[in-house]
């Protein structure tokens, strides 16, 4: 049996109707496309479902009770679409976005709160993975898309298979205690690091190729540089004086900005290294797929959440008692 939607539901409006003309009407169809398209349903479920005359169209005894059982199922299908579309518009669902550790303890859970006031409907999971498993967590679709940090993201991801959306920009920075040597240096340039241990964040970060690579000529690869895999490990380092953070800030910390994570107590100065390096945190996802209304919503808040077109970070000293962002 061959029976298709439209064949039923041009019958139910043709019975419900009793005219082919008005039902011809009412599908933007011909009478005798109307006709047609009612013999060929009779023919598939072998039955007569109409008696008509020159006058009239009505229902035989089969018809009847066919109609009651085809318009019910009609019903439900059309509500079952309609929910699904009025579920889809409202952003329901569980969107998967994966994110480095760096910055999965930074920034990204104020964006993630923004989410849950924004899209109470939406389940939004985090998972925290290293730089490279982001990538390949969106290239396989694992997730809906990632968070990454990237110096130069124009070399490495620009025609490649993800489309990239840029949200912040942060320089990276010296964070020292406020009675060292340095604290008071300005500018401060990455030749002044030359002799100092430092602490920084791992390969994972996605940024530690760009620390090497401002380090390179200035001091020798493996003189007294610690790696750690969360940020508040490197600012708890340099506070017990173990050595000279280097981690990209947002100096507007300083001005109270209290959606970054904290840091222990106790000031810190914050300088910006010279020559200038930005960090750039990245949305990234696959081209040319487009993503669910609840993951592009989220896409957005996380746009929203970032700091978009703030200026150029200033040469100037930063006291920071409490907050300091990583790669935001």
């Amino acid at each position: 049996m061959n029976v298709s939607l439209q064949q039923l539901k041009v019958f139910v409006a043709v019975a419900r109707s009793r005219s082919f003309t008005r039902a011809a009407r009412e599908f933007g169809l011909t009478q005798s496309a109307v006709s047609r398209c009612v013999r060929e349903l009779e023919e598939a479920v072998d039955l007569k479902l109409f008696d008509r005359t020159t006058r009239q169209v009505e229902l035989t005894s089969a018809g009847s009770g066919f109609e009651r059982r085809i318009a019910r199922l009609l019903d439900e299908i059309d509500m079952a679409l309609n929910e699904g579309r009025d579920a889809h518009q409202a952003h329901r669902g569980v969107v998967m976005v994966a994110s480095n550790p760096a910055l999965s303890s930074g920034w990204v859970p104020h964006a993630i709160a923004r989410c849950a006031a924004a899209l109470p409907a939406v389940t939004l999971h985090l998972q925290d993975s290293p730089q490279e498993a982001v990538l390949q967590a969106v290239e396989q679709g694992e997730v809906d898309f990632g968070l990454i940090a990237e110096v130069i993201p124009a070399l490495r991801l620009a025609g490649g298979q993800f489309d990239v959306q840029p949200i912040a920009a942060t320089p990276l920075c010296a964070l020292l205690p406020a009675q060292h040597t340095l604290a008071r240096t300005a500018p401060l340039h990455w030749r002044a690091l030359a002799d100092e241990a430092l602490v920084t964040l791992n390969r994972d970060s996605g940024f530690r190729s760009a620390v090497m690579h401002a380090l390179d000529g200035v001091r020798a690869p493996d003189h007294g540089l610690q790696e750690l895999a969360h940020a508040a490990g490197v600012a708890r380092m340099a506070q017990l004086g173990m050595g000279i953070g280097v981690l990209p800030v947002s100096t507007d910390a300083a001005d109270g900005d209290t959606r970054h994570w904290p840091l222990p107590d106790g000031p810190h100065v914050v300088r910006v290294l010279h020559p200038v390096v930005q960090v750039s945190t990245l949305l990234v996802r696959r081209r040319h797929r487009s993503l669910r209304p609840c993951a592009q919503a989220v896409w957005s808040q996380f746009i929203d959440a970032g700091h978009i077109g703030r200026p150029a970070a200033q040469e100037r000293e930063v006291v920071v008692s409490a907050v300091v962002s990583i790669a935001q």
